[in-house]
């Protein structure tokens, strides 16, 4: 009976033991399972501010990956529309830092108006590698979109490159086009009033373009607007001679700006400089066909116009219309100066060196006292062939432009063209120094000017 005993209770402990043991055990698994749980939840609810994403639509990688539009429902047939699938791709990539929007080669991707907005986390990338195409029949954008194609709004430390292509399509905006008329309640045939940009920066800082291809945008291909810390390296842009207003890369109210090793052939300006723009280098640039490199048209519709610190070195122009530019309207007010245009290699160029305070792109406009201010422009080592004229130089008869120096320009007729031979200049001051080629350039510029130069800083102070 005593032996019956010992071996219920020793029955009764190993039983406990066991049980104590297994639910401690379960107790800690649960934990575990408790913990990795909420570790997923926390990183499905990252960044959810932003938006989110549809279920069908991959949650967003580690910090550093890549987030390929093919992942999000893109298509890339070229004409499916993948617009959509571009967007939640940026929205993902947008919350980690480090990461790359992808744009996989062999694909083409057909994207209607679109802002991708930040801020985003730093460092982010558009990895082109494959074409963009904007929707090809102009009728078929909404009139609320016409101002840009792909707008890049509020972000800092990004890049765009690769090896892709970005095609604006045109075409169809540079001649009449299918339009609804909201009068006539009927579609009609018309130039658009109003061309979207192919892509645009809004209020951006630390931005880095290189490598990629942008062609035949509705009118210009690549425009920075209130924008600071940009860097352009090795892209090409081209469209037709003959698509109007399509300028290569437009800078506006932009500082702190670097473009270089570029080709830019276009119908317009390869590079327009716009008010309030100061600390710009523009080198090694092959440019052309189009109208040059143009600081303006400045003071526009009586508007106050301000550039400063501009620097173009290094530069072949071939068959284009104008070389170094600087036009002005009639009736604008503030100031241009610091500006130097050095090593430039024209080839066939109508107008090599230009001033225009008199620009004007309607038939007749109405002379006016005020202007803009010109002062402190340098003409150097500027050689090859003209059509039309080696040297204009038209400033305000009311106040001349001051400190203008034309040094080493060696500028011959082309065969190709029956032009004027002489340089010319109106109330303009300054130095020219040899070699001079045409002679004609050496008596161009007026000397002196000491008192108009005290008046033309007078105006300064609208800018600075």
């Amino acid at each position: 009976m005593k032996r019956n005993k010992i071996s219920s209770l020793f029955f009764i402990s190993l039983l406990v033991i066991v049980f104590a043991t297994f639910s401690t055990t379960v107790s800690v698994e649960a934990r575990k399972t408790k913990k990795n749980v909420h570790k997923r939840n926390s990183h499905k609810d990252n960044g959810h501010g932003r938006g989110s994403h549809s279920p069908s639509c991959p949650t967003p990688t580690p910090q550093g990956s890549m987030f390929d539009v093919l992942s999000f429902g893109a298509k890339g047939n070229g004409v499916s529309d993948d617009s959509e699938a571009l967007v939640a791709a940026w929205d993902g990539a947008c919350k980690v830092g480090g990461a790359t929007v992808k744009i996989p080669a062999q694909f083409k991707f057909l994207i209607k108006p679109v802002t991708l907005q930040g801020p985003c986390m730093p460092h982010l990338t558009l990895q082109i590698d494959g074409t963009l195409l904007a929707p090809p029949e102009a009728s078929s954008w909404p009139t609320s979109s016409l101002f840009q194609w792909i707008n890049f709004k509020w972000v800092h430390n990004f890049t765009i490159k690769g090896s892709g292509t970005v095609d604006g399509q045109g075409y169809n905006w540079w001649s009449s086009s299918e339009f609804y008329d909201i009068q006539k309640k009927s579609y009609s045939k018309r130039i658009p009033s109003m061309k979207p940009t192919a892509i645009r920066f809004y209020s951006t800082n630390s931005v880095t373009v290189r490598d990629i291809r942008i062609i035949n945008s509705p009118l210009c291909h690549l425009k920075f607007d209130n924008s600071k810390g940009i860097q352009v390296d090795n892209i090409t842009i081209s469209s037709p001679e003959n698509s109007p207003n399509t300028d290569g890369i437009h800078l506006q109210n932009t500082q702190d700006v670097q473009i270089q090793r570029s080709i830019i052939a276009t119908g317009d300006d390869c590079v327009s400089i716009q008010t309030g723009c100061s600390n710009i280098h523009v080198h090694h640039i092959n440019c052309g066909p189009g109208h040059g490199i143009s600081l303006g048209g400045l003071g526009k519709d009586k508007s106050a116009a301000c550039v400063s610190d501009i620097i173009v070195e290094d530069v072949s122009m071939k068959n284009t219309l104008y070389g170094a530019r600087i036009k002005t309207w009639q009736g604008g007010f503030g100031m241009v100066k610091n500006v130097s245009f050095s090593r430039i290699q024209v080839y066939d160029v109508m107008f090599p060196i230009m001033i225009d305070q008199y620009y004007c792109d309607k038939q007749k406009c109405k002379n006016e006292t005020s202007t803009v201010v010109i002062s402190g422009v340098k003409f150097d080592k500027i050689s090859g062939s003209f059509g039309m004229q080696p040297v204009h130089i038209a400033c305000s008869s009311s106040i001349p432009c001051t400190d203008v120096d034309l040094t080493d320009i060696e500028l011959s007729p082309s065969p190709k063209y029956k032009g004027f031979q002489e340089a010319v200049c109106w109330n303009s001051y300054g130095k020219s120094q040899g070699p001079l080629l045409p002679s004609s350039i050496d008596e161009c510029l007026k000397s002196g000017g000491g008192l108009i130069k005290r008046i033309a800083r007078s105006h300064d102070r609208v800018c600075y």
